[in-house]
């Protein structure tokens, strides 16, 4: 992997996060989750480049996120599309899914990333806020919330970029 700067990046956020999917990955060597993020974004604020993402209570990588102060953002190409698809449905709590999948973990800056990624975004925790439906502008929303479980949202500082 090299370090890059984020502006490197030659694929639109919205293409890595919507369209191809990835990632989100906490913990470290001894004990660590990861979940397939498809809602998120990158870009500024207080003065630094940052990330969003967005994680319900009940996934496993929750506990994770909770606990530690850096979280990776791992995105990959369109052959790893099934993986990122397992690591979505299943949960950590039940079967190993970097093996389940073939995802090889590499430790790196704190955190955790897989050697097949194409980018990996390292992020700093920065500040975290559960969504409110009372702010809900358009109704609409909450048809994702059937069960009133409210996604967490984290800020994550970018401190480095990798490309495979």
């Amino acid at each position: 992997m090299k370090e890059i700067n984020i502006r490197e990046i030659e694929k639109s956020p919205v293409e890595l996060i919507a369209d191809g999917w990835g990632l989100v990955t906490a913990g470290s060597s001894k004990s660590f989750n990861t979940m397939t993020v498809s809602w998120g974004a990158v870009g500024e604020i207080w003065g630094k480049d940052a990330a969003f993402i967005f994680i319900r209570p009940q996934r496993y990588t929750y506990e994770f996120i909770e606990k530690e102060e850096i979280f990776t953002l791992s995105f990959y190409g369109s052959e790893h599309k099934d993986a990122l698809r397992l690591c979505g449905s299943k949960s950590g709590r039940d079967i190993d899914k970097a093996a389940a999948c073939g995802l090889t973990p590499v430790f790196t800056d704190g955190g955790v990333t897989f050697e097949q990624a194409e980018y990996t975004i390292v992020c700093r925790k920065m500040a975290s806020q559960f969504i409110d439906p009372a702010g809900f502008a358009d109704a609409s929303i909450e048809n994702n919330y059937a069960n009133k479980d409210y996604h967490k949202m984290y800020i994550g500082e970018i401190i480095k970029v990798y490309k495979k």
